[in-house]
């Protein structure tokens, strides 16, 4: 009878261990849809300037 009893407690340590696995599961696809669920350019804005300090080489100059 003893047996019996360790089987159902094997049972029931699996079936805990699989709902676990599960529930883990269903987190990283929960965060993964949320990390992806990013609109584009709904970042900040980056500044830009034009280029002034860019030296053509001599030959190129227009003076």
């Amino acid at each position: 009878m003893a047996r019996a009893h360790t089987t159902f407690k094997k049972r029931q340590k699996e079936f805990a261990r699989m709902e676990k696995s599960q529930e883990k599961a269903a987190k990283r696809l929960q965060k993964k849809s949320e990390e992806t669920g990013r609109v584009p350019g709904s970042g900040p804005e980056i500044e830009t300037e034009p280029i002034e300090s860019f030296t053509l080489p001599p030959e190129e100059r227009p003076f």
